[in-house]
């Protein structure tokens, strides 16, 4: 299962988040210009679990003591390579946004290098002997994941399901869509032993559980004030331009009912909106044009779009405008 995006938009900007892909991106490019020494660069930073529970490993290896520390932050900065960081950012991108909109951006980092270092943690303590170095952000990742997974649990992911060539998108609710991600996880750490083709198996699954504790303990924090006045500049002026019109209770006229978002900024000054209507195994897409000064709960009309009647002809499809 491949996903493509969730069906929950995020009200402000993710700074945090796009500047945590930026980094990895920078990181990644920095380390394959290491060249021949890229080993002993990954070596260095990476989280190697045998430096600190075999005595005499790190000093045998002339590993510092800062390096020693450094590495807890910089390991899950690291990549195998271009599919290992394509994968991790993208499913950074499509899960991180939500739970920054959450979290505010300072809590949010905080948060974010917290699952990291919970899951190198995770890893470290299971697999103490281990001389194989651990990279990536997938554990952070898992965190966010987990966050997602309390915070959305009713929201949908686009997801490609390749049937031998055919490509095939549906939409899984994100309880189910993530919780057989966490129990083929679970599943991959139990039968390789925590450790499979170089995969951390047990950092997925530590930084998964860690990522709904921290979510919990963020909550219950007293806030600074600064989030609100970071969201002052974050805020959004526009929702998703694809989006998708699920039909209401089915009627018994030809025509279709649904919902379009639109921000106040876009109430005010007009906009251009791509609209999925699902319809049995048909998806349709439709061009709407959302008219400047429109209101909450205003209908805009679109003729023909809706369904087909006896006589050949077709109802209307009737979007109702909310205002997030």
């Amino acid at each position: 299962m491949i996903p493509i995006r969730d069906t929950t938009p995020s009200k402000n900007v993710p700074m945090v988040n796009n500047l945590l892909i930026a980094v990895n991106v920078v990181v990644f490019v920095i380390q394959f210009m290491q060249g021949p020494a890229i080993n002993r660069f990954i070596f260095t930073y990476g989280l190697v679990p045998a430096r600190y529970m075999v005595e005499g490993y790190a000093e045998y290896y002339q590993i510092s003591f800062f390096q020693q520390i450094f590495s807890w932050l910089s390991f899950m900065f690291l990549h195998g390579g271009f599919l290992h960081i394509l994968g991790n950012m993208w499913s950074l991108y499509i899960f991180g946004d939500n739970v920054e909109d959450h979290l505010g951006p300072v809590r949010y980092l905080a948060f974010y290098l917290l699952c990291g270092v919970a899951s190198g943690l995770s890893h470290l303590i299971l697999n103490a002997q281990s001389t194989a170095p651990t990279i990536g952000a997938s554990g952070a990742i898992a965190g966010v994941m987990g966050a997602y997974f309390l915070l959305h649990p009713k929201s949908r992911i686009l997801t490609l399901i390749p049937i031998i060539f055919i490509p095939w998108f549906v939409e899984i609710p994100a309880f189910f869509f993530l919780g057989v991600w966490f129990l083929m996880q679970f599943l991959s750490a139990t039968a390789s032993g925590g450790t499979a083709g170089g995969i951390a198996w047990w950092a997925h699954i530590g930084g998964f559980i860690f990522g709904m504790i921290f979510l919990k303990i963020f909550d219950v924090l007293p806030g600074t004030g600064v989030t609100s006045q970071i969201r002052r500049v974050t805020a959004k002026k526009h929702t998703h331009r694809l989006q998708v019109a699920r039909p209401d209770a089915a009627e018994p006229s030809a025509d279709i009912h649904a919902t379009i978002s639109v921000s106040p900024y876009e109430a005010l000054v007009g906009a251009r909106k791509l609209v999925n209507v699902p319809s049995g195994l048909q998806r349709k897409i439709y061009r709407v044009n959302v008219p400047p000064g429109i209101t909450a709960n205003q209908i805009l009309r679109l003729k023909g779009a809706g369904r087909q009647l006896r006589d050949g002809g077709r109802g209307d499809l009737l979007l109702r405008v909310v205002i997030q």
